[in-house]
């Protein structure tokens, strides 16, 4: 169980209580102002709770849909565009505008980790929108097994996706001839 510094002082009582937990191997420290009552935990999942307000989004959120095999090398997360800056080595952080960030954001479970992540249309979206960007085999790997899933894909909510975006008809034309 993942504990922020303040629910442990509402846990243990005191800053005392809690480096005698420490101490003693009953509570772990894994990051600042981030605790745990198990040793071994996934980083994940100390990020979620570290950053809250941010999402998986790219090639993170790519590999929990297993889209691919490939494990990236960061945590790719976004954040609204008035958010803070991370100072986090681990963290490859993009910024979205307020009024598409919130589209398509689902809580999903990877190895016992709740993830708040773009749900799978709208990774379309980003993969489309990020085409240019990304090593063409990956690209093509991630658009194979988009292929496999085009019967379980939402078209309706891809093109409200879309539509959030200036040039959403063009990302919709290149979804038309890659995926279907």
């Amino acid at each position: 169980m993942l504990l922020t510094y303040q629910e442990c002082l509402e846990r243990y009582g005191s800053d005392y209580q809690i480096k005698k937990e420490l101490h003693s191997g009953n509570l772990y420290m894994k990051d600042k102002g981030i605790y745990s009552t198990l040793r071994n935990i996934s980083e994940i999942e100390v990020i979620m709770l570290k950053y809250p307000r941010s999402v998986c989004t790219g090639r993170s959120a790519f590999y929990y849909h297993s889209l691919t095999d490939v494990i990236p090398d960061h945590y790719y997360l976004a954040t609204k565009r008035t958010d803070t800056r991370f100072n986090d080595p681990r963290i490859v952080q993009s910024f979205i505008k307020d009024d598409v960030f919130e589209a398509g954001i689902i809580e999903m479970k990877h190895n016992d980790s709740n993830i708040r992540i773009y749900d799978i249309e709208r990774m379309l979206i980003e993969l489309m929108r990020f085409k240019t960007k990304l090593p063409m085999d990956y690209y093509k790997e991630i658009i194979q097994n988009y292929r496999k899933l085009a019967f379980e894909l939402d078209f309706g909510v891809v093109e409200d996706y879309a539509g959030m975006f200036k040039n959403g008809s063009k990302l919709m034309d290149m979804i038309q001839m890659e995926v279907l």
